[in-house]
């Protein structure tokens, strides 16, 4: 059965109630906990749809981009947090998007999904290695910003999120307190209109190049393999 996901319209730039109420009860609580720096907002367009493309080191990164981004963000976030009951609750009622690796169709949904939400002007937080990354390295990134970029024409920025892997690594539980954390936004990238039926060269091409910002954004060391 298809999971629901709330869309981020344009009469709905807000985002779902349960987002609303998450940033509400966090936002204060975390930047008390954590010195967060935010870099380069003025990268990040106004009024459309945009992909936040960031690198992915700690479970802790989606709570610092949704942060720091100035529009509500809908994560792509894989399908196992849908079926736990500790995080079911808290990813429907904030409109995240559920992506089952391995699944052709998951793939599909996610993806009509996550148009959707570029459509109607909202913003897209995607990780491209597509896991987070287990030995601190930047990886090679999968194609999708790319692929929904050239069909959409939304804006793609690269973000670079730095000590996140100090507040939280993959193995550990909970996350440390008083860590500081920055978030980059790099200058934004379009695919050309024309290219609303990309070749798989010209995606990969504007992928390396995400890939590349996001290295030098995050200063983590990029090496040419996946995850």
């Amino acid at each position: 059965m298809p999971f629901a996901h709330t869309r981020f319209t344009r009469r709905n730039r807000r985002g779902p109630v349960g987002y609303r109420v998450a940033r509400a009860a966090l936002d204060r609580p975390l930047r008390a906990a954590y010195d967060v720096d935010v870099e380069g907002i003025n990268n990040v367009p106004a009024g459309e749809g945009v992909i936040l493309a960031a690198n992915h080191r700690s479970f802790m990164d989606s709570i610092f981009l949704a942060l720091a981004s100035p529009e509500p963000v809908a994560f792509v976030a894989k399908a196992e947090y849908f079926e736990n009951a500790m995080t079911r609750w808290l990813f429907r009622a904030t409109g995240q998007i559920p992506l089952r690796r391995g699944s052709p169709a998951g793939a599909r949904q996610a993806l009509a999904a996550a148009s959707e939400v570029l459509a109607g002007g909202g913003t897209l937080g995607i990780y491209p290695e597509g896991t987070r990354s287990r030995d601190g390295k930047l990886h090679r990134g999968k194609l999708g910003p790319a692929r929904l970029a050239a069909a959409t024409g939304a804006a793609i920025v690269p973000v670079g999120l730095v000590g996140t892997d100090r507040v939280q690594l993959p193995e550990e539980r909970l996350p440390h307190l008083f860590r500081p954390v920055a978030v980059r936004f790099g200058a934004p990238k379009r695919l050309p209109s024309s290219e609303g039926r990309a070749s798989s060269r010209s995606l990969r091409q504007t992928t390396d190049e995400l890939m590349r910002d996001i290295a030098d954004l995050s200063g983590a060391e990029y090496v040419d393999s996946f995850a």
